[in-house]
């Protein structure tokens, strides 16, 4: 029996479900777990790839390889059809991605006793917010992952509007909005509900998500101890300036992380350590490059804002130890409510400006879903509920409302 599996594929983890007995089903892609790390580690020693938790455990373990995360929001880049050595292999992106994407399609089976030549996938409204053409082409560089990952053909649904589909009942008279916030984009959709009809109003999107949190608590807490705004002699003539911004705003983005790995960018930590005025800062900044820790700092910088981002929480840190001993980097919860400002009047911006496209008042709005872990948020929901303090918030399918989503409407269409 052939069958369409809903894949909602993101930024930080992927999921797959089907509809059976007329309500949506999550696949088991992990032993015991129905969402993947959207991770991929590519193991030196033992020539094997793995993914999602393995992958993660592996960077963690220390072993020699190379860790990949975040290539969602790589889509539609040049980055993605260029043939590069990564580590035992020469490859592009775009079969990196359809690796991973054959991975879900063959665990999804092995679990399910299903073939499944479709797919229906979703995707964020906008993948890049203001480049109408590198948007088209991220679809088509997707598209063309789904079929080297051996699916006949796929199709494409915008990600808020599947998690409509799984929403709850909305009040008479009111509408829905979903506020989907992932890895790497905001998605909103504007609906309503008439028995068991959904009719999407208004859809909208922003390329702003969680790694892109996670990369402003990253330069704002972290990257100062690795030499970021620190003072460096310069190479002929007396004086100082300061130390690119480059390096570490890279060191602080998932997807950039493994691009710095180079022997032009160990050569220029060794400089700034040679040249430095504060020679130790950038003594860890060259032994992080050296080993290959970038994506540990990653990790630990989501895990601090998880951790500060608790109801409870007052006043945290994130946890650096695996640099050098004793290391952290303090933050309370004040200071992410500051490093986040920016970010969260993004998405309220947005919100104003779905509204506007489905030229409706902020008062009809009756119900607020939250979707994807970066929607929860406190400064995502402060700024929501200023902009609709009656209406209803409710957070209770956050993780899985996608593809919960993406089941039912694959049914519909088949």
């Amino acid at each position: 029996m052939t069958q369409t599996l809903g894949i909602d594929f993101g930024t930080s983890n992927t999921a797959a479900a089907v509809l059976v007995g007329g309500h949506a089903h999550l696949i088991e892609v992990e032993p015991g777990r129905t969402s993947l790390p959207t991770s991929v580690f590519f193991d030196y020693e033992r020539k094997v790839t793995t993914y999602g938790s393995v992958a993660n455990a592996a960077l963690i373990e220390g072993r020699e390889g190379r860790f990949m995360r975040a290539l969602k929001s790589v889509l539609g880049t040049p980055l993605m059809r260029e043939k590069r050595q990564i580590a035992y292999e020469q490859m592009t992106l775009i079969e990196v991605v359809a690796r991973f994407l054959r991975t879900v399609r063959e665990r999804a089976e092995a679990s399910t006793g299903t073939k499944f030549d479709y797919a229906l996938s979703g995707r964020p409204v906008r993948f890049h917010s203001s480049d109408d053409a590198r948007n088209a082409q991220a679809e088509i560089d997707l598209r063309e992952a789904y079929m080297v990952a051996g699916f006949s053909d796929v199709s494409f649904m915008y990600e808020p509007e599947a998690a409509a589909l799984a929403a709850g009942p909305l009040a008479k008279g009111k509408l829905g909005l979903i506020i989907d916030i992932g890895g790497g984009t905001s998605d909103f959709s504007i609906f309503e509900r008439e028995g068991d009809e959904t009719r999407i109003v208004a859809s909208h999107g922003v390329c702003v998500g969680g790694t892109d949190f996670d990369k402003a608590i990253s330069v704002a807490q972290v990257m100062p101890l690795f030499g970021h705004g620190s003072e460096i002699k310069n190479e002929i003539g007396p004086g100082t300036h300061t130390a690119p911004n480059g390096i570490f705003h890279d060191l602080a983005s998932w997807e950039k992380i493994p691009f710095l790995y180079t022997a032009e960018m160990r050569r220029t930590a060794t400089l700034f350590r040679k040249l430095g005025m504060q020679p130790e800062l950038f003594k860890r900044l060259s032994d992080v490059l050296e080993l290959e820790l970038g994506h540990d700092i990653a990790f630990a910088v989501e895990a601090g804002k998880i951790r500060v981002n608790a109801p409870e929480a007052v006043d945290a840190a994130i946890d650096l130890r695996v640099i050098e001993k004793q290391l952290w980097a303090r933050m309370s919860a004040s200071d992410l409510s500051r490093i986040l400002g920016d970010h969260a009047m993004t998405v309220k911006s947005a919100a104003l400006d779905t509204l506007r496209m489905a030229g409706i008042p902020q008062d009809q709005i009756g119900q607020i879903v939250f979707v994807g872990g970066s929607s929860l948020m406190q400064v995502i929901e402060t700024a929501m509920v200023d902009l609709f303090p009656h209406a209803i918030l409710e957070r209770t399918e956050a993780f899985t409302a996608v593809a919960d989503g993406l089941a039912i409407a694959a049914a519909r269409r088949a």
